[in-house]
């Protein structure tokens, strides 16, 4: 049996087992697991805010012991009743239903006999007007430690429930790659890396595709964690030298952090490496570089270096930013902190700039840059203009919550939690008025209710699109195979 076999079979074994000793059938998932909280159906889609133009909200009861379901879907003068265990929608019902709603609610009355008798209750569904960039890349990947198997790059169209491999193992000989990003939403500026022989950073602009080597003789790494500025000539990246260990305390699986890292610049035109010498210093490490809506700022995280991995829990980064010369590609200026650790007693890491220049989402954690394995790491929503920190207590969960991206109108956010099991990550989706209130988060509907429940891999860094990309796993694997990387200087 080959090793992802093995490791599959291994996982659906453990969940069989798993449900047979809960003395559950296969097909019944245990109330709340996946979400943040106990719910009589899966996925909870009760109280939330969602698109007018999202997929069909398919879900199922999770009362083993209930039957004859019946829930009843009313916006305006329509009404839809579904009946049975399995919610699941057609499409021109669920067309329907979005053009009665959209602006307003969807009243829910749900019903069915328990054990003990008949149950009946009322929720609702609230239809935004405001729009979700159509499309969402991800990388699939197994949760695990330092090794991985049979990745793949997918994009979904979140009107359906088509998905579609822009990369995979299949067509790389079965080489790492690393999560796909766009630029503010825009499907035709786009990047991601192939790692290994025949590799490269694959730079989607403009619908054309080159492999790229981003390495020159003064950087202490390639490229590793970056954003393309949105004129598209220059990229802003980290290069770091990344340690994975396992934990021996704080009881956590396992830490990764950077024994070194800087930033540079790429000039996609010119082919040419710029480093700087306010970022290569030895006594501070610098991360998670992204730019400011406009482009004329870079935020990153810093902080200062300590002894590793004996004071890995001592080590907090803060939030800087430095002026951007969109002109020349150079970073510019001193370094002003946004976000200061030793005031805050934490760390910061995964900065996102929204689109309209309004806010920056981030990530806290007690310490370190590596938070899917922080169950305290939450998400934080700056207010640009004022410097305040908004309320998303009703957009964090109990277990890491992460690897966020914004729409092109700033109007929604994306971001993987392991809410419930805390293993694998899933995308939710939550909504951003312009005064900064968020919603309870959605999950990313799925065709089959039960999709989740044998799905052991997860959803890692999903990133918002406005198009689809212009490529797919065939044409990437062609690039690999015979396109050379070109080389910066």
């Amino acid at each position: 049996m080959k090793r992802n076999d093995l490791i599959r079979f291994t996982g659906f074994l453990l969940a069989a087992l798993l449900l047979l000793s809960c003395g559950r059938r296969f097909d019944v998932r245990p109330a709340g697991t996946g979400t943040d909280r106990s719910s009589p159906l899966f996925p909870d889609y009760t109280d939330v805010t969602i698109p007018c133009n999202i997929a069909p909200l398919n879900f199922y009861y999770t009362d083993p012991d209930g039957s004859r379901f019946t829930t009843v879907f009313s916006a305006g003068s329509l009404s839809v009743t579904l009946r049975g265990r399995e919610v699941v929608w057609k499409e021109k019902q669920w067309t329907r239903l979005m053009a009665a709603a959209t602006g307003s609610d969807i009243t829910v009355v749900s019903t069915y006999r328990g054990a003990d008798g008949p149950v009946s209750w009322q929720w609702s569904i609230h239809v935004s007007p405001d729009r979700i960039d159509p499309y969402l890349t991800y990388r699939l990947i197994e949760p695990g430690f330092e090794v991985w198997d049979d990745l793949e790059i997918q994009e979904r169209n979140l009107e359906s429930f088509e998905t579609r491999n822009i990369s995979d193992w299949r067509h790389t000989g079965n080489h790492c790659m690393n999560c796909h990003i766009h630029a503010q939403g825009r499907g035709d500026l786009s990047m991601f890396y192939l790692r290994g022989e025949g590799g490269g950073a694959i730079l989607n602009r403009n619908g054309t595709l080159r492999k790229l080597t981003l390495q020159d003789s003064a950087m202490i790494s390639p490229t590793v964690y970056g954003e393309i500025h949105p004129e598209g000539r220059f990229g802003v990246f980290s290069t770091n030298i990344i340690i994975p260990a396992m934990h021996a305390a704080f009881g956590r699986r396992m830490e990764v952090f950077d024994r070194a890292s800087d930033l540079c610049v790429a000039d996609f035109d010119a082919n040419r490496m710029m480093t700087f010498p306010e970022t290569a210093r030895k006594d501070v490490l610098e991360t998670f570089p992204v730019f400011s809506a406009d482009g004329r700022f870079v935020y990153y995280c810093a902080a200062q270096a300590r002894p590793l991995p004996a004071e890995i829990d001592q080590l907090t980064y803060s939030l800087v930013r430095r002026p951007f010369n969109a002109e020349t590609g150079v970073l510019e200026g001193p370094a002003d902190t946004v976000w200061s650790a030793s005031q805050r007693g934490a760390s910061v890491c995964h900065p996102k700039a929204s689109p309209d220049g309004r806010w920056l989402l981030f990530t806290v954690a007690e310490y370190g840059t590596f938070p899917i394995n922080h169950r305290e790491c939450d998400l934080c929503l700056m207010d640009l203009t004022t410097g305040g920190i908004m309320d998303l207590n009703l957009v964090n969960s109990d277990k890491s919550d992460t690897y966020h991206s914004w729409a092109s109108d700033a109007r929604w956010f994306v971001f993987a939690s392991k809410r419930g099991d805390g293993l694998y990550g899933k995308p939710w989706f939550s909504h951003v008025s312009p005064d900064g209130s968020v919603t309870r988060p959605f999950l990313l509907p799925q065709k089959n209710p039960h999709f989740y429940d044998t799905m052991l891999r997860s959803f890692n860094v999903p990133d918002l699109g406005n198009a689809p990309v212009g490529f797919d796993a065939a044409e990437i694997g062609r690039i690999w195979k015979e396109v050379p990387a070109e080389s910066f200087q």
